[in-house]
């Protein structure tokens, strides 16, 4: 039986010759340069070979590694210009495919999972996958009752390796940051170990899309598969007939597609939680499947991959998300730090100037402020470059703000979020979007 790699000891040691290869390669640029090559040529060199290293390693990996990988090519477009450049095309790769498992196993899997006459249900399947994703597969087939579907097997040892990976990236996180400058990598890792429970079940990504799908059903613009069977390691939906993920129109999508599909994508985003009282808290665009119109307009954005979901005490977004930002928006700077206090953004006895902590809520603020936002690589890029400057006030503010525990999914969802609609290029109606999705945020 194929299993991801269960040796914690040599999974590890990939990890951790990222950076070690990263220090090497720095090295050889400083002789490089010593002996007369332009600095900008001996940079960009390394981090093109530092990319290709670290994203291959992390694909090959798949586990922890590779959905590691997954969240940071969703923030791909905060990357500076000059680093961007040579990260981008290997960040795109893990929005999709990896190494198969043979049919063997996924029959030995789904004879564990759906039981010893699986076969009467689940009549015809396709021998190979046609999805791969960090901790399993997905193969089409046929349902009894003439329903195409798709059926995820999770690999064999997933859980292990995803946990083992999450430690080995832990480890190394503070070591390897310069592999991604001016990301600070240990919450999204610390993230991600808090959330490895939850991928891991099946039983639970089942019920959360059974939620959705309902919900949804009657949607003209969203479409959800239904849950049609799950088993420990397997879960069986309807299946989505969808020629590209959102992914084909951030790399060749025309400005018409950009536009729709990103309206698509934010308006599923904020209406989830109000429908559901769940956040699908995984937004990279392999999750987001394109479903043309007639005469190949754009259609419908289709969604999949339930297995990260925040669910919501208040069945929607906090109120005081909605109201806090609403105040921003409208540059009440005392109203805003007032409130950012009594929601524990503020602790006590800690100062802050009102004009900087509004500056450097700007990435959230500014696209609120016109009927239609223009999202863009180059807005992302000087957002995230201001409030990561040091030198910049908006740094000193953000030392000083705390994230309680309730909002860290959410945030990092919608800074995920803000990196794929700046991925799109696309314009929306960011504002109407909120007033009508997001509670607290149209006032009384």
């Amino acid at each position: 039986m194929t299993e991801l790699p269960r040796k914690a000891v040599a999974r590890t040691a990939r990890l951790a010759a990222l950076p070690i290869g990263y220090a090497g390669r720095s090295a050889l640029g400083l002789g490089k340069r010593i002996g007369g090559k332009p600095a900008d040529a001996v940079l960009s060199e390394i981090q093109q070979r530092t990319a290709e290293q670290l994203f291959r390693t992390l694909g090959e990996l798949k586990g922890g590694a590779m959905k590691f990988g997954q969240m940071l090519s969703v923030l791909e477009s905060a990357f500076p210009e000059e680093l961007a450049e040579p990260y981008r095309d290997q960040l795109t790769k893990l929005q999709d495919a990896a190494p198969p498992m043979p049919t063997a196993t996924v029959r030995e899997i789904l004879a564990a999972d759906l039981g010893a006459d699986w076969r009467d249900r689940l009549v015809w399947l396709d021998g190979g996958p046609t999805a791969a994703a960090s901790i399993g597969q997905v193969h089409r087939g046929r349902w009894a009752d003439g329903r195409d579907v798709a059926v995820k097997v999770q690999y064999p040892g997933a859980g292990d390796a995803l946990r083992s990976d999450l430690r080995a990236i832990s480890r190394v996180a503070r070591t390897a940051a310069p592999l991604v400058p001016g990301l600070d990598l240990k919450p999204l890792v610390e993230e991600l170990q808090a959330r490895a429970a939850d991928e891991l079940d099946y039983d639970l990504e089942a019920e959360a899309q059974r939620t959705f799908a309902a919900a949804f059903r009657d949607d003209p613009e969203i479409v959800v598969p239904d849950v049609v069977d799950v088993g420990a390691t397997t879960l069986v939906t309807e299946w989505l007939e969808s020629p590209a993920s959102l992914a084909s129109i951030i790399a060749s999508g025309t400005p018409e597609e950009r536009d729709h599909y990103g309206e698509l994508f934010v308006r599923f985003l904020f209406s989830g939680p109000v429908r559901t009282g769940m956040l699908h808290a995984d937004p990279h665009p392999g999750n987001y499947r394109i479903l043309p119109g007639p005469d190949g307009e754009p259609g419908r954005l289709g969604v999949l991959d339930f297995g990260a979901v925040a669910r919501l005490p208040e069945r929607g977004l906090p109120e005081a998300m909605g109201r806090l930002l609403r105040i921003a928006a409208d540059e009440d700077e005392d109203g805003l730090v007032a409130g950012l206090r009594r929601e524990g953004f503020i602790k006590e006895r800690i100062s802050v100037d009102a004009d900087q902590v509004l500056d450097y809520l700007a990435p959230f603020v500014e696209p609120t402020r016109t009927e239609r936002f223009r999202f863009s690589r180059a807005w992302m890029r000087t957002q995230f470059t201001r409030i990561n400057d040091p030198r910049s006030p908006a740094y000193t503010v953000g030392m000083k703000l705390n994230l309680p525990p309730s909002y860290l999914l959410i945030h990092r969802t919608w800074l995920a979020g803000l990196g794929v609609l700046c991925q799109l290029e696309c314009e929306a109606p960011f504002r109407q979007i909120l007033t009508d999705s997001l509670p607290g945020f149209a006032g009384e």
